[in-house]
C-alpha cells in the first residue's frame, strides 16, 4: 500500500467523483480508476461505490478513510520532526484538549514561546478526551489537556492549579435563570442536554454518579453533545437545558450559566505519553509548561 494512492484515495473520498478528483491530483480518470481498483485488489475489499453522479464509500472504504487519514498525518508529523533536526528550533507543536477554561494555561505558554522562536507554529485539536486520547496513543499529539477522569496509567501528567465548575447553560427567560444555583431536584423538571463525559461510560469516576445519585436514570435526557457551541445553539432553540462548564459559552446576550449545587467540579490536567519522544520544539514547550507549574 503506498502512500501516494492512499492521498489519492483521501481525494476521491473528499470530492465525491472520481473526475473532480482526477482534475484536483493532475491526473487521467483511467489511471486514478486504475490505482483506485489495484488498492481494492491489493485489500481484496471493494471501497467505493460508483454511481452515475457521485462515488460513495462502503463500509470498508470508511474504515480505510479513517487509517489513511491518520497514516497521512503522522508522516507529514514525521517529515516536520526530522526537518528541525538539524539546526534552529523551529517546527510544529500539536496540543488536542477538551474544552476548558485552563487551555488559558497552555495559550500562555505558546504565547511565551512564540515571542522568542516566532518559526515554532502550534496546532490546537478541540475534541472530547476519547478522541485527544486516540490522537496521543497514536502519536499525532504532542500533548493533551485532559479533563477528569482521566488514567493515567500510560501517561505522564501535570494538574492544573484550578478546577472547572458544572452548571447549566439556559436562556435568560428561562425559569430557572431567576435562580443563584439550581439542585438536582430543578434539573428532573427540563428536558437535559448533557455532555457526553457524563454518560456513565466515561463519568465513572468523576463524581457524576455520586452527585445525581440513584436519580440519573430518571433525568430526561434529550440530547449530547461532546463540544459546547452546539449545545449553546440546542439551548438558543428550546431543545433542552444544557449541563456544561462555566466560562465555556457565551453568555453577553440571551445565554447565562448558574452552577449546580452542591457544588460539582472536575479537575484538569496537561498530559503527554510515557517514553514520548520529542520534536526540539515539542521539548521546549514542554520544559517551560514545566517551569510554569
Amino acid at each position: 500500500m503506498e502512500l501516494r494512492v492512499l492521498k489519492y484515495f483521501l481525494t476521491v473520498a473528499k470530492e465525491g467523483s472520481i473526475t473532480r478528483a482526477a482534475n484536483s491530483l493532475h491526473l487521467t480518470q483511467p489511471t486514478l480508476t486504475r490505482q483506485l481498483q489495484n488498492l481494492e485488489r491489493e485489500l481484496n475489499h471493494k471501497l467505493l461505490i460508483r454511481g452515475k453522479y457521485k462515488v460513495m464509500l462502503t463500509k470498508e472504504g470508511m474504515i480505510l478513510k479513517k487509517r489513511a487519514e491518520d497514516i497521512v498525518e503522522m508522516v507529514q508529523k514525521t517529515e516536520s520532526e526530522f526537518q528541525t533536526i538539524s539546526g534552529a528550533i523551529c517546527g510544529d507543536v500539536y496540543i488536542g484538549g477538551g474544552e476548558s477554561d485552563s487551555m488559558k494555561y497552555v495559550t500562555a505558554v505558546i504565547k511565551e514561546i512564540q515571542s522568542k522562536f516566532p518559526d515554532i507554529k502550534f496546532h490546537i485539536y478541540s475534541g472530547n478526551a476519547e478522541d485527544v486520547m486516540e490522537k496521543l496513543d497514536k502519536g499525532l499529539l504532542d500533548f493533551g489537556l485532559l479533563i477528569h477522569p482521566v488514567d493515567f496509567s500510560k501517561y505522564n501528567n501535570i494538574t492544573l492549579p484550578e478546577k472547572d465548575l458544572w452548571g447549566i447553560l439556559i436562556c435568560k427567560d428561562h425559569p430557572l435563570a431567576q435562580k443563584t444555583f439550581v439542585t438536582l431536584e430543578d434539573l428532573e423538571h427540563f428536558p437535559l442536554i448533557v455532555s457526553r463525559q457524563m454518560l456513565p461510560k466515561y463519568s465513572k469516576e468523576s463524581g457524576f454518579l455520586n452527585w445525581f445519585g440513584d436519580k440519573y436514570n430518571s433525568l430526561n435526557i434529550v440530547a449530547t453533545y461532546n463540544l459546547v457551541y452546539n449545545a449553546g445553539i440546542m439551548v438558543k432553540t428550546g431543545v433542552g437545558v444544557a449541563i456544561t462548564l462555566d466560562k465555556l459559552a457565551d453568555t453577553s446576550s440571551n445565554l447565562c450559566f448558574r452552577p449546580l449545587y452542591p457544588k460539582l467540579e472536575s479537575g484538569v490536567d496537561f498530559v503527554w505519553k510515557k517514553e514520548q519522544l520529542f520534536s526540539p520544539a515539542a521539548k521546549l514547550f514542554l520544559d517551560k509548561f514545566k517551569s510554569n507549574f
